[in-house]
């Protein structure tokens, strides 16, 4: 305990090592207290606009009560969804900041409906936001650099190297040094995050792996960083190999496989599928409305039997010819989920060999903001849809009138519940580069011990030829 305290004194008196230390620990704390923020508003989001969909509907209700019709109900009225932040949520917001978790959708096509939520403003999206998984990821290895850059060079440049080297089990002392600014570093990001848990209700799972991955994710940075500063270079020269290595790993390489990845498995916009949709269901009306009802029937046969359309417009045509518009992309949107669920893939395979990119992968999805998580909620507003279609069929295929007391029998939204623990394969990637990486970073710290050895041979052998001459001259 002693020699740690002395440890700690050490680091501390150093300005730049206080400093980062503490810098480390008030971005972390940001991070999260931003994150928090970001969930809580995101729940008052969906709960205000809760309310706002319940005042929608009475409305519709009172507007077309007393007619019944039950066309004018499914045109005009709006299903909320919604795609509730998990309790991890706050620690890495992922695509959250950019596709939509909350969607008012209607018995009209679905597709044009879903993929309308993808037109944001790309220039507000480029910066990302500023969470935990950014400070892990991005910023926490740039603290590793200006704590262990100069572990041994900075002995070296003052003077005390050889003094030092001179103790025996000298490698022991720089793994212990090297331990404790890891275990700092750890403690700087850790507490924050605990904190951050507490304060949301994170279940005791999440924030355990998301605790390893951290550990494992800094392990790589440490051990990296052990790796240069015992190569015997300057602190100038360890510090600008280490900034290298950090542009290539974080910026550089994750910039070129996603590029590639892209450029390998190319998919459609889904605002492309959105205007195919439509331009079926525009074209709809130009076409004879049996052959629409014909090819409605193909995949709906329960309705084929029932009244044939009267004359002039009517309601079951006019959302027939919608949902023939879902099933004339069907195929370009399945083509699309799975192009990118191979990208999806490909960036998980990705993570095994950049700790950054697998770091992050985990991140996302311990807390559900990833693109599976993204999609399961559109196959979710996908079985919604379904249900809302099929109860206004029932009044419109069988002519029968809606009345306020079946209106307030309508399909409600459910959310499905998210697992946020499913990481297997990515977490594992994390943990053996980290390990690995750590490892050999205090691997090469043993040289130290040589140093030690030769050194004090060095230092025998001249105290030996000092005697032998000095008996010369006597």
């Amino acid at each position: 305990m002693k020699l740690l305290s002395n440890e700690l004194r050490l680091i501390f008196r150093s300005r730049l090592s206080s400093c980062a230390l503490l810098l480390l620990l008030l971005l972390s704390s940001l991070a999260v207290w931003l994150g928090l923020q970001q969930v809580a508003q995101q729940r008052h989001t969906i709960e205000r606009l809760a309310e706002l969909q319940q005042k929608d509907a009475e409305a519709v209700a009172d507007r077309y009560a007393d007619s019944g019709d039950a066309g004018s109900f499914a045109y005009y009225t709006f299903f909320n969804t919604w795609d509730p932040p998990s309790d991890a949520a706050y620690m890495a917001m992922g695509m959250r900041d950019v596709a939509p978790y909350v969607l008012r959708i209607r018995a009209l096509g679905l597709q044009a409906q879903i993929y309308d939520g993808e037109t944001f403003n790309p220039e507000l999206a480029l910066p990302g936001r500023f969470d935990f998984a950014f400070v892990l990821i991005y910023l926490s290895p740039l603290f590793a650099i200006a704590l262990l850059h100069d572990l041994v060079s900075g002995e070296r440049q003052s003077g005390r190297l050889r003094l030092l080297l001179s103790i025996p089990g000298a490698g022991v002392l720089w793994r212990r040094r090297a331990a404790l600014r890891y275990g700092l570093l750890f403690a700087a990001l850790a507490l924050p995050l605990l904190v951050g848990a507490l304060a949301s209700g994170t279940a005791t799972v999440a924030i355990a792996v998301a605790l390893l991955i951290t550990a494992s994710y800094l392990a790589f940075c440490v051990g990296l960083s052990l790796w240069v500063s015992s190569r015997g270079w300057s602190s100038a020269a360890n510090a600008t190999a280490l900034m290298g290595a950090w542009t290539l790993l974080t910026l550089v390489l994750p910039t070129l496989a996603n590029m590639a990845i892209t450029r390998s498995i190319p998919v459609q916009q889904g605002v492309d599928l959105m205007l195919a949709q439509r331009e079926t269901v525009h074209g709809a009306w130009e076409v004879p409305r049996q052959e629409t009802m014909q090819q409605f029937f193909e995949h709906h046969p329960q309705w084929r039997d029932t009244a044939p359309l009267p004359e002039g417009f009517h309601w079951k045509w006019y959302l027939a010819f919608h949902q023939v518009g879902d099933e004339s992309v069907a195929e370009k949107v399945r083509a699309y989920r799975t192009g990118l669920e191979a990208r999806q893939r490909w960036t998980e395979h990705l993570g095994w060999l950049l700790p950054s990119v697998g770091a992050q992968a985990a991140l996302h999805r311990i807390a559900a903001t990833d693109l599976t998580a993204q999609l399961a909620y559109q196959d979710r507003i996908a079985e919604f849809h379904r249900e809302i279609r099929q109860f206004f069929y029932g009044y419109l295929f069988t002519d029968k009138p809606l009345q306020r007391e079946d209106f307030s029998s309508r399909p409600v939204f459910a959310p499905r519940a998210t697992d946020t623990v499913s990481i297997g394969a990515q977490l594992l990637g994390v943990m053996l580069l980290g390990g690995i990486v750590f490892l050999i970073g205090m691997a090469r710290l043993r040289w130290l011990d040589a140093s030690g050895a030769v050194s004090k041979r060095h230092h025998s052998r001249r105290v030996e030829a000092d005697l032998a001459v000095i008996d010369r001259v006597a």
